[in-house]
């Protein structure tokens, strides 16, 4: 199988950074956001993309959460059986917040809307936000992120894997299959 790298670690690093940047226009300043990662790389995508956001804006009391999507999800029937993770807040909810949800990758745009529909069985937020470190395509839902940091047209046969060093030793971008 074919593997090819389209982001080393420097280059992920430089992307959470834009995205935090973009964020931070967006919302014109860091005043009511709130930061969410879906499990499993979202979440430390979320942390870093937090800790970014809080360097440029030193005053930002950082909100940072977690949310499992998985009883929201519409394949249950067809996947294989996976345990249900941790739904963690900030201390002070959703609730008339801009809540940033951050995942590594945007493809079928399922898994954003289980996230959406999670989302509004815990508060009612001002506004939510999409970032993603890779855009791959291939939509089945009208779902686009609003932040993301590489757009990489794939095929269907491809396969985009993000690494990072907290859960696979390093920060990479690589796209494994049918690629000459």
């Amino acid at each position: 199988m074919a593997v090819a790298e389209v982001l080393d670690g420097p280059d992920v690093a430089r992307a959470i950074q834009r995205i935090a940047h973009e964020i931070l226009e967006r919302n014109h300043g860091p005043a009511g956001l709130v930061v969410i990662g879906i499990p499993t790389r979202g979440v430390p995508l979320a942390a870093r993309l937090a800790h970014g956001i809080g360097q440029i804006e030193p005053s930002w009391e950082q909100a940072l959460g977690q949310l499992d999507v998985t009883m929201y999800r519409d394949d249950l029937s067809r996947a294989p059986t996976r345990s249900v993770g941790l739904t963690q807040l900030p201390a002070g909810g959703i609730d008339g917040a801009t809540v940033v949800l951050v995942d590594d990758v945007l493809y079928s745009g399922r898994t954003i809307r289980a996230a959406l529909d999670a989302l509004a069985d815990l508060g009612r937020p001002k506004a939510v936000r999409l970032a993603v470190l890779v855009d791959r395509g291939h939509r089945e839902l009208p779902i686009r992120a609003d932040h993301v940091g590489k757009n990489l047209p794939t095929a269907l046969a491809e396969r985009v894997r993000v690494l990072l060093s907290e859960t696979d030793g390093r920060d990479a971008v690589v796209i494994e299959g049918a690629r000459p």
